[in-house]
């Protein structure tokens, strides 16, 4: 295989590596490294024993994934506040035509599902993703891991076990969350205490990330009263030369605001019912870098 043919099937696998590291990792910069890292060891590789590309590079991405997640469980760094992943935006366009596997690949990348990976292991966290998302056999699995099929099912199972106890219930619909996010944005700028109150579930919790270095709560609140008259405190202070952007978000609608032309905060809500169950506010300026240019 050429420099050249090798470095057309590395970008073509590319998307796939990225999303498999996003979700390990939950951090965009550290998905990014690894898959770098990934670039380097494919191009000093003898390309002439690998037989199926895809196969190896996800392997090589896992990896090196799992030794970058041991690090950020090693370091044991106290964030401030209430932790969110970074916002990874998606557009999975004509590649991913089918609506039940977009609902499963925008499922595994949301926010809520990323919080409750954060609280796997190093080794059952790269099983789930690579199961659960990519749909790779245990087989497969256990080849990458260097760990037995059947060691690499109980992992599985423990994870997915987990996971289902913890993940939160809500509607994948993104013609509804945007909808809802629209109409929570108007009455949470004109203040309109009622009118949040009445697209808040009674249970919604809002979880801001700010890492410190931002205004947000620094704990989760929780009840409608509690996020509604926050968020009516917030619209009153109001925003200097603030405009609003909807992009995709894992997997979902969410809403960019850009004060002076800089991204200030990204809003994405969960929604069951008919209601809003959760409102994710992400502050942290380092956070943010990623969609300077979006």
């Amino acid at each position: 295989m050429t420099t050249d043919a090798g470095t057309d099937v590395f970008e073509e696998h590319r998307p796939v590596l990225i999303g498999v590291a996003y979700r390990m990792l939950g951090r965009v910069a550290d998905a990014e490294d690894v898959v770098q890292e990934a670039w380097l060891r494919w191009s000093r590789a003898d390309r002439s024993e690998v037989r199926e590309p895809r196969a190896y590079l996800v392997r090589v991405t896992t990896r090196l994934a799992i030794d970058r997640l041991r690090q950020v469980k090693a370091r044991g760094e106290t964030y401030v506040g209430p932790w969110l992943p970074e916002p990874y935006v998606t557009d999975f366009g004509d590649r991913v035509p089918d609506t039940a596997e977009r609902a499963v690949l925008a499922d595994s990348v949301s926010l809520a599902i990323l919080i409750v990976l954060e609280s796997l292991s190093p080794l059952e966290r790269p099983v789930f993703v690579l199961r659960e998302a990519f749909g790779h056999p245990y087989a497969e699995i256990a080849a990458m891991l260097d760990r037995g099929e059947a060691a690499v099912r109980q992992l599985a199972g423990r994870a997915r076990r987990h996971v289902d106890e913890r993940r939160p219930r809500y509607e994948v619909d993104p013609v509804q969350r945007r909808d809802l996010t629209e109409r929570f944005l108007a009455a949470a700028a004109g203040g309109d205490l009622d009118q949040l109150m009445s697209l808040l579930a009674p249970d919604v919790r809002l979880i801001g990330d700010s890492g410190g270095k931002a205004k947000a709560p620094l704990r989760v609140l929780e009840s409608a009263d509690h996020v509604g008259r926050f968020l009516a405190g917030v619209a009153q202070k109001g925003l200097a030369d603030a405009t609003f952007h909807f992009l995709e978000v894992n997997g979902g609608p969410a809403l960019l605001i850009r004060t002076a032309g800089a991204p200030d905060s990204v809003f994405q809500v969960d929604v069951l019912d008919g209601r809003i169950q959760a409102v994710y506010v992400i502050r942290n300026p380092d956070k943010l870098k990623v969609l300077a240019d979006v």
